[in-house]
């Protein structure tokens, strides 16, 4: 997969687009994304996705912003496992958001990127004061010739699936209903690094993960699996927050004790999948108190990941 933090002056190739923020690529996004293909793949043109960096409720009140389901990075990667040829990343600034709903077409979608197949959002808008709707597009598509497609929602179970919908449920910690319309367990992504090593000194190691979430969708203690390493996905116990018995306040750390694995991966590009919530935060007395603690929340880990290997292995032998 290709990625451009630009839009050409002028396109050399057709091609087909969906535009969109993809927060998380849940099961919707991929309903778009295998539409998108499809219409790719008859065209014989690469499939696009037209994205914005920061988001743009994100620029214009930070404070207000929803958390993020996704970084930027781990947006590319579900992208390209989408089976996405390209993605145009626009930087959204105050040029980009003064940019009219006609401009949009003509520069951006029209010559710049020579659209011949456009999906969008039934309740997609844009340009300058978000004056573009789909019916704008449509008139332009006929007068341009190119074709507007519009996708509907998608629903799981009677909900509507969306990115705020995940993001109520994560906090919620009613992860499962978080999986299933997201179409896998919640994950993130970072890098190992050092941590105050105060784990080790508990006598729980822990690897701390380099977050670009500043404020992660979910916060608490969790059974987790770590992936990305040789060894396969490895079983542990995860904290995400503030840790208000050894610091209280600050940036949320992530950090996950390994059940049986003593090895260091500083360096490691990983990902951690939460697949259960055990409880909230909490500060303890002293640092004895949370060791009782972690070392409850490792046993209750272990046994949720024993009886789900129990249960696959009756189902495996019928």
């Amino acid at each position: 997969m290709n990625v451009h933090r630009t839009i050409p002056a002028v396109a050399e190739r057709p091609i087909a687009l969906t535009i969109g923020n993809f927060d998380g690529v849940h099961l919707g996004h991929q309903a778009m994304l295998r539409r998108l293909r499809d219409a790719a793949t008859a065209l014989g043109v690469p499939a696009c996705v037209m994205t914005f960096e920061p988001h743009p409720r994100e620029f214009f009140a930070p404070d207000q912003a929803p958390t993020r389901l996704t970084s930027l990075r781990e947006k590319l990667e579900l992208l390209e496992r989408s089976g996405v040829d390209h993605v145009y990343i626009c930087r959204f600034n105050f040029d980009f958001a003064r940019v009219s709903a006609p401009d949009f077409i003509q520069h951006i979608v029209k010559r710049g990127l020579d659209v011949r197949w456009l999906l969008v959002g039934d309740d997609f808008r844009f340009g300058a004061r978000r004056a573009g709707d789909g019916a704008m597009l449509r008139a332009a598509g006929r007068a341009l010739d190119f074709e507007v497609a519009e996708m509907p929602s998608v629903e799981v179970g009677g909900l509507r699936v969306s990115s705020t919908a995940i993001r109520d449920l994560l906090a919620a910690g009613r992860l499962d209903e978080a999986a299933r319309i997201l179409g896998r367990p919640y994950s993130i992504s970072g890098r190992v690094v050092r941590g105050d090593r105060i784990g080790r000194e508990l006598g729980f190691p822990t690897a701390n993960l380099q977050m670009k979430h500043n404020r992660p969708p979910l916060y608490g203690i969790y059974i987790a699996q770590m992936h990305g390493l040789p060894e396969g996905p490895l079983r542990g116990a995860a904290s995400l927050g503030v840790r208000p018995t050894v610091a209280g306040v600050g940036k949320p750390v992530l950090e996950i004790h390994l059940l049986d694995f003593d090895r260091e991966i500083y360096g490691a590009h990983v990902r951690i999948e939460f697949l259960e919530r055990l409880r909230e935060e909490r500060k303890y007395a002293n640092l004895r108190a949370l060791a009782r603690q972690i070392a409850l929340d490792v046993g209750e880990a272990r046994a949720w990941f024993d009886r789900r290997e129990a249960r696959r292995l009756v189902t495996q032998n019928g």
